[in-house]
């Protein structure tokens, strides 16, 4: 039995008066296809052309290792030669990952290749960030700290999304105090025997290919899996919901601070309470 996820629409191009009355309003997921047809980007970039503006820079890598308590917030797992990583990413699967790399600050030339989409929203310009991936390598399913409006551009191959929105997370077996749903769950093939509460929960699904963008709204929960090696820059814009806008202040002042500070206090105590308490607290809702 697989997850109940609805295909995101998806549109050619939007005018900014169709994205925000179709879109951004209600709050509801779009892919654009030819967004960046204009952009430099759309025929320059692949994994040859990112080896050779990132020359030999040293890239931080992520994988799907379980959270251990002594993992620091964002903190990376591996860090490797940015030509190596793609000799990795081309000639065998790996599950190491690229993530949140501001290409402003490592690749200051790669923003003369892209644009920011007229759609309405003010897009935070300091913040355009890099994902890259290897073949089957995923995400945790995951919403952002900053619940902002992301649009997540890819190129090179083929990776799937799936999404789901902030009033499904009673179904989700959130992790407290945290941004993930329980490490263990397989998004892509899920166990409804572990896990029955993923029964309750109505989703969106899309394959991105080259070029296209894929608009998640605030807060929305979104887990990635690479179906070929590829790449992904995300642009995002700052939350307008008050409580979005609310919620973003607590997990970036306190949230994050707190579970730090209880990290090194009560060691992996304190993440196998958070584990156990996901699992007990969501199937004691859906038994109610």
């Amino acid at each position: 039995m697989p997850l109940e996820l609805k295909d995101i629409p998806r549109a050619k191009t939007l005018t900014k008066k169709e994205f925000m009355e179709t879109y951004f309003k209600p709050q509801k997921p779009v892919v654009i296809e030819e967004c960046t047809l204009g952009w430099p980007a759309y025929s320059k970039w692949n994994l040859e052309y990112m080896r050779k503006v990132a020359r030999n820079k040293i890239v931080p890598l992520y994988d799907d290792r379980p959270v251990h308590h002594k993992d620091g917030f964002n903190e990376p797992h591996a860090r490797m030669n940015m030509s190596d990583y793609i000799d990795l990413l081309k000639t065998t699967p790996t599950k190491y990952r690229i993530f949140l790399w501001n290409i402003l600050k490592e690749i200051p030339e790669l923003q003369d290749d892209f644009d920011y989409p007229d759609l309405g929203l003010r897009f935070m310009k300091g913040l355009p960030m890099l994902f890259f991936g290897g073949k089957d390598s995923h995400t945790f399913m995951h919403y952002d700290i900053d619940l902002a409006n992301i649009f997540h551009f890819h190129f090179e191959g083929q990776k799937d999304c799936i999404l789901f929105s902030r009033k499904e997370t009673k179904y989700l077996y959130k992790i407290p105090h945290s941004l993930i749903t329980h490490e263990s769950i397989d998004f892509s093939n899920p166990d409804f025997e572990k896990w029955p509460a993923l029964k309750h929960a109505t989703g969106y699904r899309t394959s991105l290919n080259h070029g296209e963008v894929l608009y998640m709204p605030e807060g929305y929960w979104h887990y990635m899996k690479y179906l070929t090696p590829g790449f992904s820059m995300s642009l995002r814009a700052m939350a307008r919901n008050p409580r979005n806008v609310t919620r973003a202040i607590y997990n970036i002042l306190i949230m994050r601070h707190y579970d730090g500070l209880m990290r090194k206090l009560k060691g992996q105590k304190w993440i196998d309470w958070k584990n156990e308490e996901a699992i007990h607290e969501t199937n004691k809702r859906i038994r109610a």
